[in-house]
């Protein structure tokens, strides 16, 4: 009797399983152009356009990128996605309350996914991490709410981590304008707090329209 037929031999042990990692939420290219022209046509009907500066700040795709805007209305991840240069998909950091039926559909078709605000959301942050890996491009409001005033540290937390700088973007309005500003990339360098101050000074001074000066 072969010792494979012994019933003494023991047998060998199970392979171990390996928990393979979820992929990065997908983005459907028409599905995202399609968003983000329907969200202009409120700017074109109320008579307004959208103004954009510093693009060439813009990393080219196919790095990872963390835009971190400041938040001032409902249009403004639609606005920062028009825009970027093309060949960059932002993948918003979106509340949870968004994603309802049909409504969410259509806003995880986009990329986006959902973050809880009330907490530490730690499978938002492994996903905007997954989305880096992939040389995607994350889109976070560092003030959490529109016209939050208190600077968060997740976003430079996910930049470190992701080892992605991060492109401040000024979003303001000024009479006809809608405006957008990228300042240069912040390399995910020196420290939590040190990045979110640098963030928070820059994101002020973009906030500003063109041609403005900041007040005081």
């Amino acid at each position: 009797m072969s010792d494979a037929a012994h019933p003494d031999t023991p047998s060998a042990p199970p392979a171990p399983r390996v928990q393979t990692e979820p992929p990065a939420p997908p983005v459907i290219p028409w599905v995202y152009r399609l968003v983000v022209d329907t969200t202009y046509l409120p700017v074109i009907f109320s008579g307004m356009h959208l103004e954009v500066h510093g693009r060439e700040h813009v990393p080219p795709p196919g790095t990872p990128l963390v835009v971190a805007a400041n938040h001032v209305s409902a249009l403004d991840p639609f606005l920062v996605a028009r825009a970027l240069p093309p060949g960059r998909f932002l993948q918003f950091m979106a509340k949870k309350e968004l994603f309802i039926p049909g409504i969410g559909d259509i806003i995880r078709a986009g990329g986006s996914f959902p973050v809880d605000r009330s907490g530490n959301d730690l499978g938002a942050v492994r996903t905007a991490l997954r989305i880096l890996k992939a040389d995607g491009t994350v889109g976070i409001f560092p003030q959490g709410t529109r016209g939050g005033g208190e600077m968060q540290g997740g976003v430079a937390l996910i930049a470190a981590k992701g080892r992605a700088p991060i492109l401040p973007a000024g979003i303001s309005r000024d009479g006809k304008r809608w405006i957008v500003r990228f300042g240069a990339p912040i390399p995910p360098r020196g420290g939590i707090k040190a990045i979110t101050g640098e963030l928070g000074e820059v994101l002020s001074t973009l906030a500003v329209p063109v041609g403005q000066r900041l007040p005081g």
